[in-house]
């Protein structure tokens, strides 16, 4: 599935992270089921997610792109999202998720970019559009996630999770 790339954060995000002990790169990883599914994060600020997913794997019995990896992709990509808006005494917990299905894949690489479509104190909402290598759109899906407070007992410092 190919190696992990470094994602690429804001220096300032990095450094408020960093303060507070945490390694913000390692902690976005897409964990183990992005992993065993190929998810790469390419880009990722509160204002755009990028990430990719192979097609190889991840497919249903007629040989397409399963909608479920799609929701994986689209999912990890939001809740990435919404956890840097939240910032350092947040957690993003996914709350509602829709994905309209448009096209087929059956190779290559998807890629899904995410975008705010609201960013509050309490809740982030992302679109997230997923296209093939031929820029063509695979999936739109939208994600809502609840911003928590960080207790100091939750062990998930700054996780975002689906």
């Amino acid at each position: 599935m190919g190696e992990q790339q470094q994602v690429q954060f804001p220096q300032e995000v990095i450094d408020e992270y960093a303060a507070l002990g945490v390694d913000l790169p390692a902690l976005f990883s897409a964990g183990h089921l992005g992993t065993r599914m190929g998810v790469q994060i390419l880009e990722a600020s509160a204002d755009r997610v990028v990430g990719t997913m192979p097609v190889e794997g991840n497919t249903q019995p007629y040989g397409l792109l399963h909608g479920g990896a799609s929701a994986v992709l689209a999912e990890t990509l939001g809740s990435v999202g919404s956890m840097l808006h939240g910032g350092s005494t947040k957690i993003a917990v996914g709350v509602d998720l829709n994905c309209t299905h448009h096209r087929g894949a059956r190779s290559g690489l998807v890629t899904g970019v995410a975008t705010p479509v609201h960013r509050g104190r309490s809740t982030a909402t992302y679109e997230i559009v997923i296209s093939d290598e031929q820029d063509r759109r695979v999936c739109t899906a939208r994600l809502t996630c609840l911003l928590r407070d960080v207790n100091p007992g939750d062990g998930a410092r700054a996780g975002a999770t689906g």
